[in-house]
């Protein structure tokens, strides 16, 4: 008897989001130039980018359009990466894959991941509740003013915008005097991820994409004409795969994979709409926020005014209840005329986490392209993953796109401890956050 397939959480997004296409699971036998397997922001992107360059592709996803982290995350569209700033990203780049100028296109990636999520969603007609009006880092103690200035002066000398903000800027553009300062960025902004991960399907399909949903990928094998990717009900033959399914990659994907990234749980929760005075005291510009906690404190708001926001769990058990009081218990403390509030949703979904704090793009055999690591910055880093993934598979040189480009899988150490790995990252977060 085959196993249910699982459903989407009983999140914010499931509840207000525009529905997804029409799409069926893959039955039968059927051929394309590449297959995308995972229908989350990368591979919807990716299926875009090549169904627009007129590339025969196909997406096979397991369960939903936008199931894993691209409809479960905060929906802030942050340009950065979470632990690493440009000249770490540049150093961390060997020469054997490219060096500094491969380490600058990268950086220039991700600086610029933000536009093209909100270029795409108003190209596209995205029914995704965009705001880009900015994203805001503030300083949780004084001393981390010295990261934030940092980070200012790294991505300002990239030409990304960005400014820093004053302890009474911050107080100004947050709503609250919990924080010493900090700094913003104007690309940056907030989404409906699910409504942007349904959006985007039904761009690609109305460019030319094939999507098939309740498929998820039991084997794939190298045959003489190309790839063959095995589904329950059907056969994909392609000459080329990318493997978009970063922190939900099953173990039998692909040899190794899903061994390169650790799924860190991450609780997300709305509170019910607040009220016009309140909302207006609160992020009045309509920024997103999260600071620079490893815990990290992140707030936004929805197009209905229900505040945003969530955190982390050392352990799941009771999860419900536990994250309820410590979330309630943090509103509480930074801001304070909220007053009285419920909690309308409460739902999760897995960051990937990779050893190293950044992502990483693989070949894994000739025609076989994957990455791993969003590291909490999904959205824009995603989007533009599957944009460069796509060139690649539309004949561009991996040299040549904007991403050093791996054939040695990152094997995280201990990884069959991983739950025990996601209690450690919590932990290693706190305490982290008590030295500063």
């Amino acid at each position: 008897m085959p196993e249910p397939v699982p459903t989407m959480p009983n999140s914010l997004w499931a509840a207000t989001a525009p529905p997804p296409p029409p799409t069926t699971a893959l039955a039968g036998e059927a051929h394309c130039d590449v297959a995308v397997v995972g229908a989350g922001f990368t591979g919807l992107a990716a299926a875009l980018h090549l169904a627009e360059a007129g590339i025969a592709c196909t997406v096979l996803e397991a369960a939903e359009i936008g199931f894993g982290a691209s409809g479960r995350n905060n929906g802030q569209v942050i340009p950065n990466l979470s632990r690493m700033d440009p000249d770490a990203i540049v150093a961390a780049v060997p020469q054997e894959l490219g060096g500094a100028e491969k380490g600058e296109a990268f950086v220039g990636l991700v600086r610029d991941s933000a536009s093209l999520v909100f270029d795409l969603i108003r190209k596209h007609g995205i029914a995704a509740e965009a705001v880009q009006n900015g994203w805001i880092q503030p300083a949780h103690r004084p001393s981390r003013m010295r990261l934030v200035e940092n980070r200012v002066r790294q991505w300002g000398s990239r030409g990304a915008p960005v400014r820093l903000l004053s302890k009474s800027e911050v107080a100004g553009l947050a709503g609250s005097d919990s924080w010493e300062g900090g700094w913003e960025n104007r690309s940056g902004g907030r989404i409906n991820p699910l409504g942007y991960a349904r959006g985007l399907a039904a761009a690609a399909a109305r460019a030319g994409a094939t999507l098939h949903t309740r498929s998820p990928v039991t084997r794939i094998t190298r045959e003489p004409s190309g790839w063959l990717l095995e589904t329950p009900a059907g056969r994909l033959g392609a000459d080329r795969v990318i493997l978009a399914t970063n922190a939900y990659t099953p173990p039998g994907l692909w040899p190794g994979l899903a061994r390169t990234v650790v799924p860190v749980r991450s609780y997300q929760m709305a509170t019910g709409v607040l009220s016009d005075n309140i909302r207006k005291s609160i992020l009045p510009e309509g920024h997103a926020l999260s600071d620079t906690r490893g815990d990290l404190f992140f707030y936004r708001f929805d197009a209905d005014g229900r505040l945003v926001t969530g955190g982390g769990l050392v352990i799941p058990f009771g999860w419900e209840g536990r994250i309820r009081d410590r979330i309630r218990a943090r509103i509480a403390r930074v801001f304070p005329q909220v007053g009285e509030f419920t909690f309308d949703y409460v739902w999760w979904g897995h960051i990937g986490g990779t050893q190293d704090k950044l992502p990483h793009v693989y070949e894994l055999a000739p025609g076989v392209l994957a990455w791993t690591g969003c590291n909490g910055r999904g959205v824009g880093l995603a989007t533009a993953l599957g944009r460069e993934l796509a060139k690649a598979c539309a004949g561009v040189p991996l040299r040549e796109i904007a991403v050093p480009v791996e054939t040695r899988l990152k094997r995280i150490l201990g990884h069959e401890f991983r739950a025990l790995g996601t209690a450690w990252h919590v932990l290693q977060n706190r305490r982290n956050d008590s030295r500063d």
